[in-house]
């Protein structure tokens, strides 16, 4: 069973990540938060829980989808007690989660600066950690990936964040080695889930060697290997899936 991170939007990242899990059969729990999507430029998606839910349903998968305030430190504890009460024990973590307001060195707040690190790096330390005291899996069969960016200019916050959760998901590949635990982070990339006007899009695609935009679907299929069997020898990894794309 998979739980997985900031799926709350059904053309997002995190969505196509579960659609790709279910259909492979995966159990899916996720976790979505609709006050950020609220602050955000797109707004909140009507009933995207309940649509994302019946779509894996649809692809033959049990789910469990749960509000979650992951800056709240108590969050992660309530969130895996839940899932294991509803679908059982957790295999396979994946952090789709995230804050990201732009702003830069000299106009960044304090409020949103510490916002940035309660959500993506001190909740990803927290869900790992909970994950780490809880697996009892076979070994080899564990797996913790977390989606990061390099996106730091202009983005102070949410990049020298992202580092971060970088940094703690790395330390897990060797510190949760001994239960036989892989853990690996995915940087995808500028990613078109809406966010994007005509000017990115064109930047993007200049800059990208395949000359077309990334996809959910790119990093869904990523993802799903590294949870395979086949995907287990990948460990301690910062992987690169955008196309080529150079900043």
């Amino acid at each position: 069973m998979a739980l997985l991170t900031g799926v709350g939007r059904s053309i997002g990242i995190g969505a196509g990540i579960a659609r790709q899990l279910a259909q492979a059969g995966w159990d899916v729990a996720f976790t979505y938060w609709t006050p950020y999507d609220a602050r955000m430029a797109w707004g909140i998606e009507p009933d995207a829980a309940d649509s994302i839910a019946g779509t894996l349903a649809e692809r033959g998968a049990k789910t469990v989808a749960m509000e979650a305030d992951l800056a709240a430190p108590e969050t992660p504890e309530r969130v895996f007690n839940e899932v294991e009460r509803r679908l059982g024990r957790i295999t396979a973590l994946v952090m789709c989660h995230c804050e990201s307001v732009d702003s830069g060195l000299l106009d960044t707040t304090l409020e949103s600066f510490d916002r940035h690190f309660a959500v993506n790096a001190r909740a990803t330390w927290l869900l790992i950690r909970e994950y780490g005291r809880r697996f009892r899996g076979p070994r080899g069969t564990g797996r913790v990936i977390s989606l990061t960016s390099d996106h730091t200019v202009g983005n102070l916050p949410y990049g020298a964040s992202k580092g971060a959760l970088d940094r703690i998901t790395l330390a897990a590949a060797h510190e949760l080695a001994h239960l036989g635990i892989t853990a690996n982070v995915i940087n995808p990339g500028p990613v078109d889930t809406g966010w994007m006007s005509d000017d990115v899009r064109e930047h993007i695609l200049r800059r990208t060697p395949l000359e077309r935009l990334g996809t959910p679907q790119d990093t869904a299929h990523l993802v799903a290997f590294l949870c395979s069997p086949q995907g287990q020898w990948v460990n301690g990894q910062l992987l690169k899936s955008n196309g080529g794309f150079t900043a």
